[in-house]
């Protein structure tokens, strides 16, 4: 026995290093859409890093210095700290613009490549039993997401950071019953107040990454306990075994290591590639244009980014008759929209996997052509979150039609409970809905007997795992047999 085995043979008494093998065997699918969920988790990873450089340079406060960077117009004025590090990060710091521009595209790409990953499961199906528990998972980091990135455009503290924060500060407070409250956590007082961005700071660069780092790690380890769900199979498998299309106890794949793990590498590296060019090409935030904050003044044209369109769309159509007082308690029409409304969208999502419900384990993805009704409730929210975010847009919409917000309000909130309907009805009809009942599967599920990933087996039981072979045209290596 040489040296090297000897070595490997100390490292495998101590840490078990031959079950690591088993481990490095498992499947992932060799299909493309399966990887957006990689894409966020390198987003994730590349936010983190960029963040640490920019949390050297940027100071979480709004007393007032005196500016003596780069940018001539503010020269020697007394600014907001916040601002003044913002300045400085970008124009001063060697490398700052580009780091911050790339900041800002991975928070971007990180919430649309989660928005797209959760649609590539709802169509799909994937979120069926034994898979509820990690769609739960993704909803509740589609919504941290969203607050991460509130939080750190905020930061800034120029006008337009100013506005948002003063309209986050206002439904936070409109909430019934404890709206004073979230206001004194959240934004440390009536706003504006010294301790705004600094709570803000705390929660962009620390309690949101945790919350959305353990939720991450919770995903992949129910991921990688159930195993992915897999696409139809277009018949058997040959390879090292046979392998029926309908055999959902096997998975099909590409092994961890060596071949998914050098597919992932490609994606991150993708990844920071486009990333970066978008970094290169395109500018983000300018809050020079801005200026610092000034609270006698408001921005013409202050709208939130994409991924929030659709609940400032709610905010902007919610009418002031809507208010209400309930058993004593205030119901503020900006609750309604601010927060009621976007909250229902987000239960909805949620609770789906309980409406579509499947008593047996189903390993197997559903083609969308052939489940009209949960297709067309599919189809149905997406025209509602788009129109929701044009309504959000109606300074933009009216110049175009060359009218005024009042009088196209009532057309936008008409086009946002019809135009969804309308929709989902008609996708229901294309894919045949009316002439069956609306809930064909897709063409291989389970047999209600054969779990795998350990769904199936006790809570203790550790499944039995096989390495991942190529077949004989070395295009869709076997996965592991549990």
């Amino acid at each position: 026995m040489n040296r090297l085995d000897r070595l490997y043979g100390w490292f495998d008494d101590r840490l078990g290093l031959g079950e690591a093998q088993t481990f490095l065997g498992k499947a992932f699918p060799a299909e493309d859409s399966y990887l957006l969920g990689e894409v966020a988790a390198f987003c994730f990873l590349l936010l983190v890093l960029t963040g640490i450089f920019l949390g050297f340079f940027f100071e979480p406060s709004t007393t007032d210095v005196e500016y003596e960077g780069s940018v001539a117009e503010f020269q020697g004025e007394e600014m907001p700290e916040a601002f003044v590090s913002v300045l400085n990060i970008t124009y001063d710091v060697p490398f700052g613009m580009f780091i911050r521009r790339i900041h800002h595209w991975a928070a971007h790409l990180f919430i649309a490549s989660i928005g797209l990953h959760m649609l590539r499961v709802f169509f799909t199906g994937a979120y069926r039993n034994p898979r509820e528990i990690n769609w739960l998972v993704g909803t509740g980091l589609a919504g941290l997401s969203m607050g991460a990135a509130y939080t750190g455009y905020a930061l800034p503290f120029d006008e337009f950071a100013s506005t948002a924060v003063s309209i986050g500060y206002n439904i936070a407070i409109s909430i019934p019953l404890v709206g004073e409250s979230v206001g004194q956590i959240v934004f440390g007082g009536d706003f504006p107040s010294s301790a705004t961005v600094p709570r803000l700071f705390f929660l962009h660069v620390l309690v949101i990454p945790l919350l959305i780092a353990g939720l991450l790690g919770l995903h992949f380890a129910i991921l990688i306990r159930q195993k992915h769900t897999e696409a139809p199979r277009d018949g058997d498998v040959s390879g090292r075994e046979h392998v029926d299309r309908d055999d959902d106890s096997v998975v099909v794949g590409l092994p961890m290591v060596p071949n998914q793990a050098a597919v992932s590498a490609v994606v991150f590296f993708l990844t920071l590639a486009v990333l970066s060019l978008l970094a290169g090409f395109l500018p983000v935030h300018n809050i020079a244009e801005y200026g610092p904050t000034d609270p006698a003044s408001t921005p013409s044209l202050v709208m939130p980014d994409w991924f929030l369109m659709w609940g400032y769309g709610f905010l902007k159509l919610t009418p002031a008759w809507m208010s209400f007082d309930l058993f004593g308690v205030h119901v503020s029409s900006e609750f309604v929209g601010g927060l009621f409304l976007p909250g229902l969208v987000f239960v909805a999502v949620a609770v789906w996997p309980f409406v579509d419900y499947e008593s047996e384990p189903t390993h197997f993805g559903a083609n969308p052509l052939e489940r009209p009704f949960p297709t067309a409730v599919g189809i149905t929210g997406v025209v509602f979150v788009m129109l929701a975010s044009i309504a959000g847009m109606d300074v933009i919409v009216a110049d175009l039609v060359g009218s005024t917000t009042a009088a196209i309000r009532p057309y936008l909130t008409a086009m946002l409970l019809v135009g969804p309907v309308l929709a989902g009805l008609a996708t229901y009809a294309v894919l045949g809905g009316f002439g069956d009942d609306g809930r064909a599967g897709g063409p291989a599920v389970s047999d209600g007997g054969s779990g795998r990933g350990g769904v199936e087996t006790g809570a203790g039981d550790a499944p039995d795992e096989m390495s991942s072979t190529a077949d004989e045209g070395g295009n869709r290596p076997e996965g592991t047999d549990e």
